[in-house]
């Protein structure tokens, strides 16, 4: 058994945002049936190269466990089946501007009357509210109006976006977030509810402590490259043959540090609070200490003594990684143009009911006669018209 077994969500989401949400949610056991354009389908099927024999490596990342159906719901046809697959469904997720289902009467204020137990959720830019509601959101201009490019990037250099779209992300793990608190309270009081997320808010809530020195002291944080603003040394560093990075979290963990490194603290680094204030006398003695020897002797030696550090690696090496094998975090399906599939895993392990990666990402519109056929009853006369006539 999965925790989200029995649950259907009924999925109108295109790109990132929306499919990583609806893509957690299916790993933890939830079906669900994902509502494509015909012929054309989600805009990331259309993204890359690369592709692998046709398919896109960004679509087959964040779309496994799902069934695609291939509807036109802005047409009467479509817009009727559809409405017989959100009777039949727990949820239904959406991550289209404010407004644009309204005029199709699926917003969650037209469905509510109809559907009291359905959870509908919205992802969007800005939310469904405030003044800037109606603009579109996208990853980039969120990571820069949402303040992490100003944070980001070296200290005489440039702001930098991440190099995932952590904005689209995000938001996607807090609609998931949402939807699995209304279900859960939807067993308390057998209403659904509205999960509003706004693009803006996800990035803005990932600040954290960057914002709370902004409230503290009233200025803006500033770019500062690998360092971190209140730890020191917590940053990458340059060994002999390449970079790593070193954390040392606690004045314990320092003293470690000092003893492993040769170094012979007098006192005026003996706390966290006086590296933080003398950072730019103590970064240089570190600097060049630590050039001395290979990225192997300082991680073998500092591991050792529990001094957090660790390589700076790229994605032949993380995924050559015997840790992240051991954790079942390369998964592997059978896809049915690619064959042979390798997958990230689920980074959430629950004991008694686990997720799983059962299924590839499916073709375009794979599942759409046996949905029709299977869940609404329609017959192969039915579904012949509706592919003649486009509506599939």
């Amino acid at each position: 058994m999965r925790p989200l077994e029995g649950i259907t969500i009924l999925d109108l989401t295109r790109v990132l945002s929306g499919p990583y949400c609806t893509m957690l949610l299916a790993d933890m056991g939830a079906r669900v049936v994902k509502i494509e354009e015909p012929g054309k389908g989600d805009e990331t099927r259309g993204w890359g190269p690369p592709f692998v024999r046709g398919e896109s490596a960004y679509f087959l990342s964040i779309n496994r466990n799902k069934e695609s159906v291939t509807l036109d719901f802005k047409r009467p046809e479509g817009r009727a089946i559809l409405e017989r697959l959100i009777g039949r469904s727990d949820v239904i997720v959406d991550n289209f501007r404010p407004g644009a289902l309204a005029k199709l009467a699926i917003d969650d204020q037209t469905l509510r009357p109809r559907y009291p137990r359905l959870v509908s959720c919205s992802i969007s830019g800005f939310g469904h509210s405030g003044p800037r509601s109606a603009e579109p959101g996208y990853d980039a201009v969120m990571q820069a109006e949402g303040g992490l490019m100003s944070i980001t990037g070296a200290s005489d250099g440039p702001p930098f976006r991440l190099g995932v779209a952590i904005a689209d992300i995000v938001s996607g793990m807090f609609a998931a977030h949402g939807i699995t608190l209304a279900l859960f309270a939807r067993e308390r009081t057998g209403r659904g509810q509205a999960v509003d997320i706004g693009m803006l808010d996800s990035v803005a809530a990932l600040l954290t402590y960057q914002a709370a020195i902004y409230f503290a002291t009233g200025s803006a944080p500033s770019r500062m490259g690998n360092r971190h603003p209140t730890i020191v040394p917590y940053e990458t560093f340059a060994a002999a043959d390449g970079d790593f990075v070193l954390a040392v979290g606690n004045d314990e963990q320092w003293r470690r540090f000092c003893t492993i490194a040769g170094l012979e603290d007098d006192g005026r680094f003996a706390t966290n609070r006086a590296r933080v204030t003398r950072y730019d006398e103590l970064k240089p003695i570190l600097e060049r200490r630590l050039r001395d020897h290979t990225r192997d002797h300082w991680i073998g030696r500092l591991t050792a003594a529990g001094v957090p550090c660790g390589l700076v690696r790229d994605l032949r090496e993380v995924f050559s990684d015997p840790q992240l094998a051991a954790r079942e975090m390369v998964a592997h399906v059978e896809h049915p143009t690619i064959g042979a599939l390798r997958l990230l895993g689920v980074p959430v392990k629950l004991s008694d009911t686990p997720a799983s990666v059962r299924t590839a990402p499916p073709t375009l519109g794979q599942h759409t006669e046996g949905v029709l056929r299977h869940d609404l009853g329609l017959s192969a006369s039915d579904i012949a018209t509706l592919r003649a006539e486009g509506i599939i």
